[in-house]
């Protein structure tokens, strides 16, 4: 039997073609700066998401960890939501490695941070108080729902920065879902911010890998950065192979992914037992909760679904998400409907 996981994208596995690449990527010491394929890739990234450059790093939270400690010194503050990834799950990095402190702001419903609160959590310039360097954004916004943000605001918050003399940003590690989601070309999200980091290993299916991407000297900056903290890589091609597959080939396809969700959500909209979130899912990740005449918690039913060889995240004592990715067809659609429907009759 087939399980069917839908705990992350993050357990996407790598295509036949990206296999392929992997297999036949020609390399070398990409410290040196000599694999031809790393390059290659950093060069696409850069040029897919508007900026100079870019830098292949291991992991998305690497890459977040060495953009704020490009763009901010020791008691430096940054700010950023209290539900942002960086904040919640990125293991307070910026605080133990870098010794950057953190103003947390609530984000709306939609993921954003209203820039009237960015505005109240800005210093000001006293000796008592760190100096604000960096705003940081994520998009989209895992813990608010898979929510994108729109042009618009991107250029609302890269303008207010940049007319105080900060720097914007963006957790991207889902910016194609973001862009995708809104029919746009993700340039439109990126140009106004200083930074962007993107995970190529969720819903683009690399096995391994982000990119941050910036202007040549942040890069150079960053580069520095990720020596420190043990990112460089030799022979990273065979890795960087499977990115540029992601790239070419795994952007434009998000939309089916976005799509299964809505029809998963619908389907699922139907069970009286379950309440989904109002407007979710905005992209590839659907956020529910048990209702209350439910006697299981959601520990409970999510074992029961494994049984039945699906896999869900628990994210709350009666709540899940479930994040639809490459590998999930439309058969297996049905098969959590249905299997869900057992369990709750």
């Amino acid at each position: 039997m087939k399980i069917i996981d839908l705990r992350s994208d993050t357990v996407t596995q790598p295509t036949p073609a990206m296999r392929e690449a992997m297999a036949k990527a020609p390399v070398g010491d990409d410290v040196y700066g000599e694999d031809p394929t790393v390059n290659a890739l950093e060069e696409l990234a850069a040029a897919k998401v508007g900026k100079e450059a870019g830098l292949f790093v291991p992991s998305g939270t690497m890459g977040n960890l060495i953009a704020m400690l490009s763009h901010c010194g020791r008691g430096d503050e940054i700010i950023l939501g209290k539900r942002a990834h960086t904040f919640l799950y990125e293991g307070g990095g910026i605080s133990t490695l870098g010794s950057v402190h953190s103003a947390q702001v609530w984000e709306q419903a939609d993921g954003s941070i209203a820039l009237e609160d960015i505005e109240a959590a800005v210093r000001p310039d006293d000796v008592h108080a760190p100096r604000t360097r960096l705003v940081a954004l994520e998009n989209t916004h895992n813990r608010c729902g898979g929510t994108f943000q729109p042009p618009a605001y991107m250029a609302a918050v890269g303008e207010f920065a940049h007319a105080r003399g900060l720097r914007v940003h963006v957790d991207g590690a889902r910016i194609f879902n973001a862009a995708v989601a809104q029919n746009v070309d993700v340039k439109a999200l990126t140009g106004p911010v200083d930074s962007v980091t993107f995970c190529l290993s969720k819903g683009l299916c690399a096995p391994v890998g982000s990119v941050l991407c910036g202007s040549r000297a942040f890069i150079a900056e960053a580069r520095r950065w990720r020596k420190h903290l043990g990112g460089g890589m030799r022979q990273a091609g065979i890795l960087a192979a499977a990115g540029i597959v992601s790239l070419n080939e795994m952007v434009e396809r998000l939309a089916e992914d976005h799509a299964r969700a809505r029809r998963l959500a619908g389907a699922l909209s139907m069970n009286p037992k379950l309440v989904l979130d109002s407007g979710s899912p905005a992209t590839n990740m659907l956020f529910m909760n048990l209702s209350n005449d439910v006697g299981m918690d959601a520990a409970q039913t999510a074992d029961a679904l494994r049984e039945r060889g699906v896999l869900v995240g628990v994210t709350g004592a009666r709540r899940f998400r479930l994040v639809l990715h490459y590998w999930i067809d439309d058969k297996d659609v049905e098969r959590v409907v249905s299997a869900l429907g057992d369990i709750l009759t």
